[in-house]
Parts: C-alpha cells; structure tokens; sequence
C-alpha cells in the first residue's frame, strides 16, 4: 500500500495558476472548503494564503502558507468557507517484502490467477471487458511495461496536468499491470481484467507520497473520463471532508472503488483509509460504498502483514503476486526475477494488500462485463456472494477470496441475492444485511426449531439481538419485493453460545 503523508508541493491540474510559496518558514498545504468562488476569492485575500488548485465539483481549493494557525482560524471565520483542514500526516510504510530464496519461478508464476479461478472465466466475457475502464490511482506507470504498453493506456498526472506518468517509485507499475495488463499479446503477464481498459493517474511523488487532496483529484479525473472502477491502493490513519467527498463524487456517477486496508497488522492493526470509507467499520462486510481488500496467501488463509477487522468486504491474493516491474524503480525495492519466454520487459514478486486490491478491481472489470446492466453495488455484492467464504464473513478475510469465474457465472445468471453477517460480542450480536429489495424479513431458529420472524417487511439493514447462553441460532434474511414474496434468500448464519459455568 502506498501511505498518505502530509506536505507534499504541487502544480495545479486544474489550470489554477501556481503561485511561489512564500518565504520565512516551512509552507504546509491546507484543504478549503467553500460555498462558492466568490467566497473563497473573498477569504484569501484576508490571508496570506496561496491558491494551488481548486476541485470545482467538490467545492475544496487547496492552499499552502507558512502561516497555517493564522491562516485557518481567519479562514474559518470567513463568510462562505465550510471547513479548513491541514493534510494529514501518515507515516510511511513499506511492503512486506518477501524473498523467494529456492522457490522455483516456474512453479509460481502468476499463482493468483489459478488461485482465484481468473483462468476459468470464458474468453467471451474477457474480451466483453473492453467495454470497461479501470483507473489506477497511484505513482504512475512505465507505459514502455509490455502488459501495459498493448492496452495504449490514457495517462494523466494530477500534479502537472500532462500526460508524464513516468514511475520512478514501482507500486503503480505493479498495481496497473495486475489489474489491467493485457492478455492478448502475447507476451509478460496477464491482468486480472481481461480487455478491459486501462486509465493511469499520478497523484504520487517517486517516493510514493500523496495527500488526500492528491487523491481526491485523481478520483475526480478518473471519473469525469470515464473509469467505472477506480483502484485505490492508498492510505493513512486518518481520513478527511475533502476524500470523503470524493468518494461521494465518484459513488454518485456509478463508479465502483477498490481499496487496499493496510499492511500494519503488526503495529496494532489500525482503520486505514480510504478503505473504511468504502466499508465502514462496524459493517462487518455487508452494505458499503465499495470493497476493502485484505490480502491472502497461496493456501486460502489470510496474509500475516495483513490488517482485519469490521471494515473487511472480502480478500485477494497479497503475498508473493506476480506482476510488472517499472525500468525506472530501484531493483532494491523491486527485484527483477526472470521469466522464460518473455520477449521484453520486467517482471518480480511482491507482497501487500496493495497488490491484491488492483486484483478485485480487475475481476470487477468481468463482472459488469458479463451483465453491464449491474450497478456498482451489485457488482460487489456478487464478489461478496461468491467469494470462499459462501456468504459468511468473517474479521480475517471478510466474505473470504474472491472466485472470478463463480462471480461472473452469478452475474450472467442475474443479480446478486442477499449478504448476512453477524459480529457476536458475548450474548450480544449485531447482524447487517443487504441486498436489493426495499424490505427484508428476519428469520431466527433456536436449536432447529421451525424458523420464525423476528422482523416482518422491514426497511431494516441491520439489529442487535441478545441470545440465551447454552442455545444454538441460525438467521436468514429473505429479501423482499413489492408485494412481500420473497425473491432471495440469504446463507444461514449459525452462532452458538455456549451455556454458562457453573458457579462454585
């Protein structure tokens, strides 16, 4: 994963003309929430602020000053001015990598395809898949990589406003070339989505430092050209009003996010965004506005640098991948490992929950292709459905590794059916659910005993329930529609409780 940091310069993608920082101190960039550009004209000229840029369609300019206190509570108290919010700083965090030693290349070339039954989906959906673009947020590319060069790539860097996607970093490289390198000539690796296109934004230095206002116009150009599936291997503690905004930007015109949760499993597993925005916490999977990616590892189980928790939608293969390495990125961070029969380019192994979130956007890519009438919703709610885990969720892997070719077999049959999952606390549990109808019933069995309603034709998406000790439950959720038939039903979610000690 790619961490957000704090100050980092910029020239404005937005044609908002940069001005020189101004001297007597360290210049720190501050996000400006704003009613309309009158206002925020009207409020920096009351401070010794420089415009950088503005993200018109989320009403947030950005500005840098050496003065941030004074700068911020005089633009508070402007008339107009919604918020004002420094960068955070995030720390960085490098991948786990780890080395092969005696593994033999041969035998574990691109193991992630197999392992997610990639190479079981029908050449007819991977070609339909063309029809679809994933954005890749990230460093950049080496638009020369073989996999990526066949898909002649847009490019665009949001510091610059030009096409020079160069990645002197390598995460990007790598990122793009999972999800979208190309499986039809003839050479390297293949991605994960099939023909679909690839669109590449630059919102990071070569050090692979981003702000959340970087990624938020990278989102925001992702969108306005097109992408329907953003991947955002990306993140940092804390989130902000600008990233959430954006992600409402892209939700709104029907795009699908992807996001890698974090490789700090070790260092006290923290909530990590963008990630818990698409997936929030206490959700336990279900419901959302995208797919938090954990990563997993060759046998099914989930990797250990990985982070869990509520905010998990489902995993993907993170340790030891395959992919595309850049010609510019140090071999130190990324080693070259050689691949018989490649006729050009780089290729190496990595690790991360960065490298198994571009996989999910990738399979989403075949879904909507194989029912372009999904919405983004429902293209995840199939991942979901279809995913090992069989419908159940758990905090270490969610709804477990993705199936590509059961997701799209699900997607040509129809829609997705109904998600259920439970987070048990002692006797308290709390359930969530989703789906597509206005309506749910919940049903509950003690001890398989006949099923009963617990709710009847409720808008409900979740409850909290306290259960008896010594009993065994099983819930079901049926969706239903206008006229209260049921028209799916979700996997039974069985607890047990187990009955208490006796007293001495």
């Amino acid at each position: 994963m790619v961490v957000l940091v704090g100050v980092v310069f910029s020239t404005s993608p937005d044609r908002t003309r940069s001005v020189r920082a101004p001297s007597g101190g360290p210049t720190v960039r501050l996000s400006v929430g704003y009613g309309s550009e009158r206002a925020l004209a009207a409020a920096l000229r009351t401070t010794p602020a420089f415009l950088i840029r503005r993200l018109s369609a989320l009403h947030v300019a950005e500005v840098r000053t050496t003065a941030p206190g004074r700068v911020a509570a005089t633009l508070r108290r402007a008339p107009g001015i919604r918020f004002v919010q420094r960068a955070a700083a995030r720390l960085s965090v490098a991948e786990p990598g780890l080395i092969l030693g005696s593994m033999t290349p041969r035998a574990v070339w691109e193991w992630q395809v197999r392992a997610t039954h990639g190479d079981a989906v029908p050449a007819t959906v991977l070609r339909a898949a063309s029809s679809f673009q994933i954005a890749v947020i990230d460093t950049g590319a080496d638009l020369a990589a073989p996999d990526l060069a066949a898909k002649a790539p847009r490019a665009y860097n949001t510091r610059t406003g030009d096409a020079d996607v160069r990645d002197a970093n390598g995460h990007g490289t790598f990122v793009a070339s999972l999800a979208a390198g190309s499986v039809t000539n003839g050479d390297g690796i293949a991605g994960a989505g099939g023909d679909a296109q690839l669109l590449v934004v630059k919102a990071g230095n070569a050090r692979g430092s981003f702000t959340d206002v970087d990624e938020a116009a990278g989102i925001m150009y992702a969108v306005d050209h097109g992408a329907k599936i953003i991947n955002l291997s990306v993140g940092g503690r804390t989130t902000s009003v600008t990233e959430q905004r954006a992600i409402q930007y892209a939700v709104q015109h029907g795009a699908l996010l992807v996001a890698a949760v974090g490789n700090e499993y070790a260092a006290g597993n923290p909530v990590e965004y963008p990630a818990a925005l698409l997936q929030p916490t206490g959700s336990n999977g279900v419901g959302g506005s995208g797919l938090a990616v954990t990563a997993s590892v060759s046998t099914g189980l989930r990797a250990s640098f990985a982070n869990t928790g509520s905010w998990l939608s489902l995993a993907a293969p993170g340790e030891n991948v395959f992919g595309a390495v850049s010609q510019y990125a140090s071999p130190a961070a990324y080693p070259r490992s050689p691949l018989p029969g490649a006729q050009s380019g780089l290729y190496g192994y990595a690790s991360g929950t960065s490298f198994a979130a571009p996989q999910v956007a990738g399979a989403a890519a075949l879904v909507w292709a194989a029912n372009p009438s999904l919405t983004a919703h429902q293209v995840a709610q199939i991942l979901k459905e279809t995913a090992s885990g069989a419908g159940r969720w758990t905090p270490e892997l969610g709804f477990g590794v993705i199936d590509v070719a059961a997701a799209v077999a699900r997607a040509q049959a129809g829609g997705p059916g109904v998600l259920l999952s439970g987070n048990r606390v002692n006797t308290r549990v709390q359930l969530n659910w989703s789906g597509d109808a206005g309506r749910y019933t919940l049903a509950l069995s003690t001890d398989s005993s006949p099923a009963a309603a617990v709710l009847s034709g409720t808008p409900q998406t979740s409850t909290t329930l306290t259960l008896a000790r010594g009993h065994s439950y099983s819930f079901t959720v049926a969706a239903l529609d206008a006229s209260g038939v049921a028209t799916a039903t979700s996997a039974p979610l069985t607890l047990a409780v187990a009955a208490a000690p006796p007293r001495r």
